[in-house]
């Protein structure tokens, strides 16, 4: 098929005579007064690529760009050429220089010509898409370098790393950025996993749960025994780690809330099969062989039962490397199958005790799930919790009580609203709430009855203050140990008020100042010499212990305390 010339000379006459020419030419047939046309400049106005043509017997390919010059030069009306001008229409074809101002989702550089995007930045794209998926492993990752998780998440991310290093860039800028940017990406991620993994919490969290550790080691060996005694050491000592884990400061950061939660979940099922293990030893339990023949082996079951409650207190403590929690499952559902065959009909005190014991495989299966808890932010973010969200709406209704007294200037008597009894209501309705078995929650609730209370013990003081000054008569008789000690509460209410409204934190100088005017009352209070009078004894007591209360608050306040 023969095309026809199109060029600039050859339009320059639109009636000289156009003939084809041959593909195998090296001049155009079609003249313009003698002068013939350069076949060369006539394929370079249309395109590289030349019009489709039988060779072998396959045709060759049109681009997009030839066609579109020769189907408008085809449509030219005579006297005339079309010239072809590019629209911005949603089917017309993207220069490379607006390609080039494209980016992708990650940040990086388009630099396709025509659809053809270099092979490098290609990869480099898809590696940061992979890496983008460990981000949210790394955020939640709760554990310590020692950990298999920490191992794998660090592996994969180092892997990235070598491969993004061994990318050629050919020299070209583009590619140099990309690589650049995905190895950032890849660093930062390793460089989270470690800070999460060394934070100074975490560690605290870790060196806590190790005393746990210690302290089951050292008083698990009767459970192992088979017996159901347990010291109150082992109680206590399990009590006091729980309240030093709730303490821990997590600064609102996801991994350490995690980290927490799941050393609390565990300490607390220690604790509670220790309280189990106390109730039995008050329910005189086993009974005597002699009461029924099935007894026998309930009580062999029991000391069975007991073994497992010490396996299980190892496993959760983590000291337990040949106990599993699979095999531990096993052995307790053998327990209560063997229970089950028992034939106990007709003797309702056995029927208990055997009741008794399947109660308590029960309780230990319960625990046997604490492997996988906190796995969920439900779970370990308290934010959405309802008796949190009802502590919270408590507190609000308490800060605004408190702004109102704070602001009032007048004599507390004569207050519009008696703000004594909405305090106590609240605490009424804090009573309420139930913090289940999370002592996050325990403690929450804790230090909003601290808030309140505070707010009571202000008014109160106040209060006092005012009647003292309508009894003139008994204050100039007084003792002058008594009159000193009253100076001094007047000076604490001051100090009350403003730690009251103090919301800052321990490095600001109004902490310090606060801290040191309260540590000078409780000096002059300790020099204050009742001269045995009683009464002056007994109100420096409770003017120390006032003061105490007030450092204690102000301490509570700045402990960046959050659940």
């Amino acid at each position: 098929m023969a095309t026809k010339c199109f060029t600039t000379c050859c339009k320059k006459n639109v009636k000289a005579k156009r003939t084809p020419w041959k593909r195998d030419s090296t001049r155009c047939r079609g003249t313009v007064g003698g002068a013939a046309c350069s076949p060369v400049a006539s394929r370079s106005k249309v395109a590289e690529v030349a019009q489709p043509s039988v060779e072998k017997g396959r045709l060759r390919p049109i681009s997009v760009r030839a066609k579109q010059v020769s189907d408008c030069a085809r449509k030219a009306p005579k006297g005339r050429a079309r010239r072809l001008k590019p629209n911005a229409s949603a089917n017309s074809t993207q220069f490379p220089q607006e390609l080039d101002r494209q980016t992708d989702k990650c940040g990086c550089k388009k630099t396709m010509d025509m659809g053809n995007q270099h092979p490098s930045i290609t990869r480099l794209q898809e590696i940061q898409r992979q890496v983008k998926d460990f981000g949210q492993q790394v955020c939640s990752f709760s554990g310590l370098p020692g950990d298999a998780d920490y191992r794998n998440l660090e592996r994969s991310l180092t892997k990235y790393l070598f491969e993004i290093d061994s990318i050629e860039t050919e020299g070209k800028a583009e590619v140099q950025q990309a690589r650049k940017r995905a190895a950032q990406e890849a660093e930062l991620l390793l460089k989270e996993l470690e800070q999460n993994a060394n934070h100074p919490s975490r560690l605290a969290i870790n060196k806590i749960f190790k005393e746990a550790q210690q302290l089951v080691e050292r008083e698990i060996t009767p459970l192992n025994g088979g017996t159901c005694s347990v010291s109150d050491e082992f109680e206590e000592g399990i009590q006091e780690i729980v309240s030093r884990v709730v303490q821990v400061k997590t600064g609102g950061k996801i991994f350490l809330r995690k980290a927490r939660y799941r050393t609390l979940i565990r300490v607390l099922a220690i604790q509670e099969i220790l309280e189990s293990c106390m109730k039995k030893q008050m329910l005189a339990l086993p009974l005597y062989n002699d009461a029924h023949p099935s007894v026998s082996k309930i009580n062999s079951i029991m000391c069975d039962v007991n073994r497992a409650r010490g396996s299980l207190i190892s496993l959760l403590a983590g000291v337990h490397d040949s106990e599993t929690y699979r095999h531990l499952s096993v052995v307790l559902i053998g327990l209560l199958a063997d229970l089950d065959s028992l034939d106990v009909s007709g003797h309702t005190e056995v029927r208990n005790y055997r009741k008794e014991v399947v109660e308590e495989i029960n309780s230990l299966l319960k625990h046997l799930d604490l492997e996988v808890e906190g796995e969920t932010t439900s779970a370990y973010d308290l934010t959405r919790n309802e008796s949190i969200l009802k502590i919270e709406e408590i507190l609000n209704k308490m800060k605004q009580i408190k702004a109102e007294i704070l602001k009032y200037t007048g004599s507390i008597s004569d207050f519009h609203s008696a703000p004594k009894i909405d305090l106590q209501g609240l605490i009424s309705q804090l009573d309420e709430v139930s913090p289940g078995k999370n002592p996050c929650i325990r403690e929450a609730r804790r230090r909003a009855v601290v808030e309140v209370q505070s707010i009571i013990t202000y008014i109160d003081l106040k209060e006092a203050l005012e009647k003292r000054q309508t009894y003139v008569e008994e204050v100039t008789t007084e003792h002058p140990s008594h009159k000193a000690v009253w100076v001094v509460l007047g000076d604490l209410s001051v100090l009350q008020a403003e730690v009251l409204l103090f919301d800052g934190k321990r490095a600001d100088k109004d902490y310090a100042r606060l801290e040191e005017f309260l540590t000078k009352q409780l000096l002059v209070l300790d020099a204050v010499d009742s001269q045995g009078d009683e009464m002056s004894k007994q109100a420096r007591k409770q003017a120390v212990k006032f003061a105490n209360s007030i450092l204690s608050y102000l301490d509570m306040k700045t402990d960046e305390w959050e659940y």
